[in-house]
């Protein structure tokens, strides 16, 4: 029995072996848990490390089914459940790493879980479209450095491990792929409110043709109104020279020192 792949799942299976191998040879040892493991072409080579505790969760009932009957030892490892619903502190009490061939359609979301778990999750190793890859990897200045960049980029080190062609997979998705591989950075703390933070990025990148200027207008005037300003005041922290930037010019230290500016 081979699983049908579901395009509202965005399930397109890795078939070639030797790339299920190098993702499997790029993560790290301890607790693990493999995100949308399909029809295990890397759990299988997991299952063989010694130095993994392995735990997998399936949202497709169907590979759940192929799962279990294929491979020993899944009960107990895999929960059939949405990843972006479970609280993972059930799977692991402690730290643990993510591994996965990411579904393409919710990588983002995915993404934005772990970073809520970011002080659990010291790496992730996964395959996500090469475009998404490429915007995480990307240093400040480039077109695809956006949201998602400073977010993971203020948390994480993060490798653009190696590139995969459609032919790899069954069905070929319409898009490249490629693997990454985040590693926790030692930073503690931002240095700022962080849930001004993320309105700030948010807001840059919401409007990035235009300048901070324009686009953090709201956030400009918010802070003149709690400040009791003047206008002149107010225009004085409207020209200094960061606000006549674009987003993508900024790295995250830099998003953090404007939202101390801000706040």
């Amino acid at each position: 029995m081979d699983v049908r792949a579901k395009k509202a799942l965005g399930q397109h299976f890795l078939t070639d072996q030797k790339v299920a191998r190098a993702i499997v040879d790029a993560t790290g040892s301890g607790p693990l848990l493999e995100v949308g493991p399909g029809m295990g072409v890397l759990t299988k080579y997991l299952l063989e490390r010694d130095d993994v505790d392995l735990k997998l969760v399936e949202i497709d009932g169907e590979s759940v089914e192929y799962l279990l009957t294929h491979f020993q030892g899944m009960q107990g490892r895999l929960v059939e459940a949405d990843f972006l619903s479970l609280p993972l502190e059930r799977l692991f009490p402690g730290k643990f790493n993510v591994i996965g061939n990411f579904p393409y359609n919710i990588s983002s979301q995915i993404f934005f879980k772990i970073l809520d778990y970011k002080d659990s999750v010291p790496e992730v190793v996964c395959m996500i479209q090469k475009e998404v890859a490429e915007r995480i990897a990307e240093p400040p200045g480039t077109k695809t450095y956006g949201i998602l960049s400073v977010f993971l980029q203020a948390w994480y080190d993060i490798e653009y491990l190696f590139s995969v062609g459609p032919g790899c997979f069954v069905p070929p998705p319409k898009v490249q792929s490629a693997v990454i591989r985040l590693r926790r950075n030692s930073r503690t703390e931002l240095g700022c409110d962080e849930k001004l933070f993320k309105t700030v990025v948010k807001s840059s990148f919401g409007q990035r043709r235009k300048t901070l200027r324009n686009s953090l207008k709201p956030l400009i005037e918010a802070k003149a109104g709690r400040e009791g300003w003047t206008e002149e005041q107010s225009a004085a922290l409207k020209g200094l020279p960061v606000f006549e930037l674009r987003p993508e010019k900024l790295s995250v230290e830099e998003f953090i020192s404007l939202t101390v500016l801000l706040g």
